[in-house]
């Protein structure tokens, strides 16, 4: 996509000017009005600021009590967010982020903070891709380019029992948008156990014309042994039982070949994050509570999109290995998001998960 419109800079043709305007939505300009910024007097940081008055920090982020849906963007006028960054407090499951476009009553995008930035285990992890990037000790940042025709509506909801603060920066562009540019979806997942014998679905039910952009995954394994012989599968376009894309393996996926596993004498499972592709964490057990192994995965399409012209779905197996050197179909813990563009209307997603389903323990 070119920069004439304003969207799409890269270093090839970041000097090139643009008439688009750049805007900033955060807790110091609730609405991105130009010139309306660090006007606040009152905030969180008001009392900080008692001495110095407006326009120094008076209100740095916001409080959304349990229950409550704050709204952090309402842009009325084309254009794409092009960065979001922010950190939130407690837990990052029972932070719920949802996009809406051009006036969509259903959500194209719906999924806890955490797994959205891919840190679905409420831990801490280095990221460092091109589209997301987690920073010390809980900068979630977004590169994702959002276009929009008409509207955005950008929501965060707390469903704990305690309220959260958030910092947040969303930084966008307004500006005319190409008649070919798709609109950015993320779906959440989670199957807890798999049941046996069957297939992880990361999506399904995508009506339009669009291209699969990425998958995170956060994957507790449930069995001893090797756990990612499991392939994945693309169903495109009609396809009825077998995918016309079919991978060799979980490890392959991501990217990765033979089980992370660098030896024992090395460390064993081998973190690594890339600009495309990673295992930024490996939560091991210690010894008691903590007794099953995680994982935080991550592979984004951005140079290889998955391009359909009607329909998607997309699934994995959890595979690892039993006596006789069989396959055995594990029943693990493994939750998802899915990262897409498409074309309007999103078809409704599944009902988000329940608070205790979505709960991390």
């Amino acid at each position: 996509m070119s920069n004439f419109n304003g969207l799409g800079l890269h270093l090839g043709n970041i000097s090139r000017l643009s008439s688009a305007k750049t805007r900033s939505l955060s807790p110091e300009n609730f609405t991105g009005e130009k010139g309306k910024a660090a006007m606040a007097t009152e905030g969180t940081g008001a009392n900080c600021a008692r001495e110095l008055g407006q326009g120094w920090k008076i209100s740095p982020s916001i409080r959304i009590q349990p229950g409550e849906c704050r709204v952090l963007a309402d842009i009325n006028e084309p254009g794409a967010i092009q960065q979001i960054w922010m950190t939130p407090t407690g837990n990052w499951r029972f932070n719920i982020l949802r996009i809406y476009w051009d006036g969509q009553e259903t959500p194209s995008v719906e999924c806890p903070v955490g797994d959205f930035f891919a840190c679905g285990w409420g831990k801490y992890a280095q990221v460092s891709s091109l589209p997301v990037c987690v920073n010390p000790g809980s900068a979630f940042n977004c590169y994702w380019e959002m276009p929009f025709r008409k509207s955005c509506k950008i929501t965060m909801t707390n469903i704990a029992d305690d309220a959260m603060t958030l910092y947040y920066q969303i930084n966008y562009t307004l500006t005319d948008v190409p008649d070919d540019a798709a609109y950015f979806h993320a779906q959440f997942r989670r199957a807890n156990p798999l049941p046996y014998k069957t297939e992880y679905t990361i999506l399904d039910g995508v009506k339009g014309h669009g291209q699969f952009v990425g998958t995170y995954m956060a994957w507790q394994v449930n069995n001893t042994g090797w756990w990612g012989e499991g392939e994945i599968k693309f169903y495109m376009d009609g396809d009825k039982e077998f995918p016309t894309i079919c991978g060799t393996g979980a490890e392959d996926y991501f990217c990765g070949s033979y089980n992370f596993d660098v030896g024992k004498e090395n460390g064993g499972y081998r973190e690594f994050t890339t600009p495309y592709a990673g295992l930024p964490q490996v939560i091991r057990p210690d010894g008691l509570y903590q007794s099953q192994t995680r994982f935080g995965l991550y592979r984004w399409h951005i140079m290889d999109p998955v391009r359909f012209e009607q329909d998607l779905k997309v699934t994995i197996q959890a595979l690892g290995w039993r006596s006789g050197h069989r396959y055995l179909p594990n029943q693990d813990d493994i939750a998802s998001v899915a990262y897409w563009y498409q074309t309007l209307p999103t078809a409704p997603f599944p009902a988000l998960p329940d608070k205790d389903y979505l709960e991390v323990i």
